[in-house]
């Protein structure tokens, strides 16, 4: 198994990123390599919809703990030697580490940060630095609690707020998809952006409606369905939490 990668720190969001919609025409080199106009491509990023994106088929199975980071601006394929239909950066909110969830000789896939929830693509295996992450991250909508696990144990478990019944938390898995800290968020200083957005906000806060994880200054919203989609958590599940590295599994039921 590959190092483990660790967690990332501060760092600020990316521009938004324009959602084209155009079909890249590949053709491969000589060495088998997919030779792709990068330019023609949408890129998927928290800010960006991208309809054509193959849906995950096993959306609440788990996986081996292989996250893979893009070293370079890289195309994204419907399946092993396809069209590709998107491209993804190695910085979102810090480095990008997407959690493997299937792969074959030379490809793998993997979650994208993108709407729609679920979606994922293929990316090739030579362009990717490889990691594993030991955690998994659960969180029950239904009884309202958050687990973390290493290796299989679990380390805590704690009450949380989640998504009121017009503004649910989606359900499913998705990742960890970065680590901001901001001192001037007086509601909670420490965010954890995950790969998953609100099925019923387009936009809130002025952001694109992404879930995360964060901290709440009030506890009695800890066990209760009050949020606009996030996860809200008591410090010291916050504190855990980001120490946890980028790309781990975060898995969203009902339970």
């Amino acid at each position: 198994m590959a190092r483990e990668q660790r967690g990332g720190g501060s760092v600020a969001a990316v521009a938004v990123l324009a959602v084209l919609g155009i079909a890249g025409a590949v053709a491969f080199l000589d060495d088998g390599k997919p030779d792709v106009d990068l330019s023609t491509l949408a890129a998927s990023s928290t800010h960006a919809t991208i309809s054509t994106a193959p849906l995950d088929a096993q959306p609440f199975a788990g996986t081996d703990g292989v996250v893979v980071h893009p070293r370079v601006e890289t195309a994204v394929f419907t399946a092993p030697d396809a069209e590709p239909f998107a491209k993804v950066g190695p910085e979102q909110f810090g480095a990008t580490w997407l959690p493997v969830v299937e792969r074959v000789e030379g490809w793998v896939r993997v979650l994208l940060p993108s709407k729609p929830n679920r979606s994922t693509g293929w990316l090739a295996d030579e362009d990717l630095d490889h990691a594993s992450s030991a955690y998994v991250i659960r969180v029950h909508t239904g009884s309202r609690t958050l687990e973390l696990f290493e290796s299989g144990k679990r380390l805590g478990k704690w009450k949380a707020g989640v998504g009121a019944q017009k503004t649910p938390t989606p359900s499913g898995r998705t990742f960890l998809l970065g680590s901001i800290i901001d001192p001037k968020r007086s509601a909670s200083p420490v965010v954890l952006p995950l790969g998953a957005h609100s099925p019923t906000l387009d936009t809130f806060g002025g952001g694109p409606g992404t879930v995360a994880i964060h901290g709440w200054p009030r506890p009695d919203v800890f066990g209760a369905a009050v949020s606009a989609g996030c996860v809200r958590v008591p410090q010291t599940a916050l504190d855990r939490l980001q120490r946890v590295p980028l790309g781990t599994l975060v898995l969203i039921d009902s339970k």
